[in-house]
């Protein structure tokens, strides 16, 4: 794979920069070189040589995106921009490789297949369904489903390591069940997708691993971190009681595998993954 022939949009964020290390040579631009929201200036971007756009940009406060203004942004970066870089794609024989998200169904069942019908319940997972259906229109696409990104950021592990080294016992959601997946995961499904020449369509991409709760996750945090605490089971509607502006959240997460697997691809487990980042952390 020669790096100079992809482009990285959202190279800023956890997933782009994770690409970037990856692809050495490709062209990274995020919103200050390029605003993918506006027509023209997509229209009018320079792909001489690109033969791939990795698009890892995306509005992602779920619950910022329930606000008049929000709403705004998320339609705008996780809907208008995606139809704009398919157009451009399908102009220049571009194979277009989208990232999606779990909150794109409503959580009611299990194990969700890449073919299950969408059924967003707020803001976000319509934006991101509605941009989803853009792509699907592009010949040449992978949309790469996943769940609960863990990165080099802000995220639960690191917020989770902060409370516990402050001795701080929290009360974590116990009925939301998923896997997490690491960023290192998701390049990794990306690259064997577009190395492979692996047929276009949706692939479902977590770690792999038995499904599990937030608090379940935050016990073995602890466990690898070594703090002695309790963490104490809460209900996402308990946890959410009281406060505004909250979206809705899916209970079940948990994505086939199945798809991927038959290709030949070997997914880590994401308590190996953990173990390995948090000493990573604390390393620090």
């Amino acid at each position: 794979m020669d790096s100079n022939s992809i482009l990285i949009v959202g190279a800023n964020g956890q997933l782009g920069k994770a690409l970037a290390i990856k692809y050495p040579g490709a062209r990274l631009v995020d919103v200050a070189d390029l605003d993918i929201t506006s027509r023209s200036a997509v229209d009018n971007f320079d792909l001489s040589g690109i033969k791939y756009i990795l698009n890892v940009a995306a509005y992602t406060d779920v619950d910022g995106a329930e606000s008049s203004d929000g709403k705004l942004k998320a339609w705008a970066v996780n809907a208008v921009a995606v139809s704009n870089l398919v157009r451009i794609s399908l102009k220049n024989d571009i194979v277009l490789v989208h990232i999606s998200t779990d909150y794109v169904f409503d959580g009611a069942r299990g194990n969700h297949l890449e073919t299950e019908t969408y059924s967003p319940l707020g803001v976000y997972g319509q934006t991101k369904a509605a941009g989803d259906i853009a792509v699907e229109v592009l010949p040449k696409h992978y949309i790469v489903r996943t769940s609960w990104v863990i990165g080099d950021g802000k995220n639960f592990i690191r917020t989770m390591l902060e409370l516990g080294s402050k001795g701080i016992e929290p009360k974590v959601v116990s009925d939301q069940i998923g896997r997490l997946t690491f960023t290192a995961e998701l390049v990794r499904a990306i690259d064997f997708l577009i190395t492979s020449s692996a047929e276009y369509g949706t692939y479902n991409v977590s770690n792999g691993g038995q499904p599990s709760s937030w608090a379940k996750i935050t016990r073995e945090i602890f466990k690898l971190a070594q703090y002695q605490l309790e963490v104490f089971d809460i209900t996402t509607k308990d946890y959410y009681s009281g406060k505004d502006g909250i979206a809705p959240r899916p209970l079940k997460s948990s994505l086939s595998l199945d798809k991927l697997a038959g290709l030949g691809f070997k997914f880590i487990d994401w308590k190996e993954d953990l173990s390995n980042y948090i000493k990573k952390e604390l390393s620090v």
